[in-house]
């Protein structure tokens, strides 16, 4: 697995050795980013699955400032801190710790995201509350894209101020792109 574009263009990035885990693919992840930037001026990423925080580094490799990898999974948790350090890294944070208490911790220290990756567990029904957490406590900035990668059958509970821009199916996957709207 490798950086796609940007700053850390063609660095190799190390993959969590679980089987817990199952990181983005490099043409996956270039589509992605061909949809939703490709490079970006600024802003606070939230990766709320990290894996291997290969997402999330993707994305401050393409301009963006600021990062938090969150993976409860030990191998995980130490293989993003591995790639942090690898790239060298600066605003980028690990976190180990269950989705959850994450969004509570990033709530209590009033962060706001820019870009939010949801890349959970397939199948386990959790974006719709991630979603509404999120909306709830207002940790969108304006405009914030948030992209969540699920199976293709699921269907996401509407949120009047989000809304699905994009979808993309690959496989038994889809990628879902949604922008945040705050005035609605």
């Amino acid at each position: 697995m490798r950086v796609i574009a940007g700053k850390y263009k063609k660095r190799q990035l190390k993959v969590p050795k679980t089987q817990l885990t199952r990181p983005t693919t490099d043409k996956n992840k270039e589509n992605l980013f061909n949809m939703i930037g490709p490079y970006f001026e600024g802003g606070t990423v939230l990766d709320l699955f990290g894996g291997s925080g290969g997402l999330g580094i993707e994305a401050i490799s393409r301009g963006c400032d600021t990062l938090y990898s969150v993976d409860k999974q030990y191998e995980a948790f130490k293989t993003i801190k591995e790639n942090f350090a690898l790239l060298q890294l600066e605003n980028c944070y690990p976190l180990k710790m269950d989705y959850k208490k994450a969004l509570n911790y990033l709530k209590e220290k009033e962060i706001k995201f820019d870009y939010v990756f949801l890349d959970p567990p397939y199948g386990k029904g959790l974006i719709d509350d991630i979603l509404f957490f999120l909306v709830e406590n207002q940790m969108f900035n304006d405009e914030a894209c948030i992209v969540v990668e699920e199976l293709k059958e699921v269907e996401f509970q509407p949120i009047s101020s989000l809304e699905l821009s994009r979808r993309k199916e690959y496989g038994i996957t889809a990628l879902n792109i949604f922008y945040y709207d705050g005035e609605k």
